[in-house]
């Protein structure tokens, strides 16, 4: 096989066609690389790069020329789209992501429907668009990834995320309209980040975990909002890729329902186990963000190595980096998938 740029790397594995080796990559979002230690480095800080759209695309760049992942992400936080529809955002520090500080609305039946393409010409939106324009325009070879928080973890931070739950089942049609409401305004998102030259969009969801919602819960809430979604980004012509947090034992019968080109899971997941019992599933993992942050860099690349053996598609850490995450654990982890 002739040498294959990172981008088309990703996207061959992403529709399924053969590779000379996994790609290794960390999204942005809820999984992000921008480390203390690249930041130092560099003066390309947070949380001033969440403001900024040449400071957000130079910090993209600075992590991925620092840690060798083959892909540029943006944004580094799930803060985006709740500031946007009103929430209270903590803008955090170098070393502290953005935080919800307070929810704008205390219940559904509260919530404001307000015009989706006017909210998305506004507001940090305009900031990651432009960021993902400048990368895509800088680094044709590589996949720009814009990375959404999605639905039912985007309408937990604009309700009050006990009361939200507590009406999934008390208030189901409430609940599915502030669904709606939210994917139509992540579905504009995503077409205006592929208008701007992003090659895929990722979808983080830590709210919509099987020990959260649980079976039935999840099927009829996470799964009907999250495939709405991934349908209107494949209509546009992208891939998706979709991040489940939690133990998915619960809800492993629906996995192959979901209709994303790959499944990123957390690093209790066997995605080895996955893959023997849906074949199907395109897998994207889980390298331990724990041992990343405690552990040395040969037990990460042993690690990342492992990963590779058990025909793991896409290689990337499990879950949101720890800022403190040393960078030679990290560079150990992509330069051992890069070996082999």
């Amino acid at each position: 096989m002739t040498a294959l740029t990172p981008k088309e790397r990703l996207l061959r594995v992403l529709r399924k066609e053969p590779v000379d080796r996994p790609p290794v990559i960390c999204t942005g979002g809820m999984m992000n690389a921008a480390i203390v230690e690249v930041m130092e480095r560099t003066g390309h800080t947070l949380p001033r790069a969440h403001f900024d759209d040449g400071l957000m695309a130079a910090l993209a760049e600075d992590v991925t020329d620092a840690t060798g992942f083959e892909n540029l992400g943006v944004p580094f936080c799930m803060t985006v789209e709740a500031e946007l529809l009103g929430s209270e955002v903590d803008a955090g520090t170098l070393a502290c992501e953005p935080k919800i500080a307070r929810e704008v609305y205390a219940s559904v039946s509260r919530v404001e429907f307000r015009n989706v393409p006017a909210l998305t010409s506004s507001g940090r939106i305009q900031t990651v668009i432009a960021a993902a324009g400048r990368l895509a325009r800088a680094h044709p070879d590589y996949p720009v990834i814009a990375s959404l928080t999605g639905p039912v973890s985007t309408a937990a931070s604009i309700v009050d995320p006990m009361n939200f739950l507590k009406e999934l089942r008390k208030d189901p049609e409430g609940a599915h309209r502030v669904l709606d409401y939210v994917t139509d305004l992540l579905a504009e998102y995503a077409r205006l980040a592929l208008e701007a030259g992003a090659t895929a969009i990722t979808i983080g969801d830590p709210t919509a975990t099987g020990e959260i919602l649980g079976p039935k819960m999840f099927e009829a809430f996470a799964v009907r909002h999250l495939n709405d979604l991934a349908d209107r980004i494949h209509a546009l012509g992208a891939p998706v890729i979709l991040h489940i947090c939690g133990d998915l034992g619960r809800v492993q019968p629906l996995l192959p329902s979901l209709r994303a080109d790959a499944l990123s899971t957390d690093a209790m997941v066997s995605l080895k186990g996955l893959k023997a019992e849906f074949p199907q599933l395109t897998t994207m993992g889980n390298l331990s963000t724990y041992l990343l942050q405690s552990g040395g860099p040969e037990q990460v690349a042993q690690r990342a190595r492992s990963l590779v053996r058990e025909g793991v598609d896409i290689i990337s850490p499990a879950c949101g980096l720890s800022t403190s995450t040393a960078l030679r654990t990290i560079a150990a982890m992509t330069a051992a998938v890069k070996e082999t």
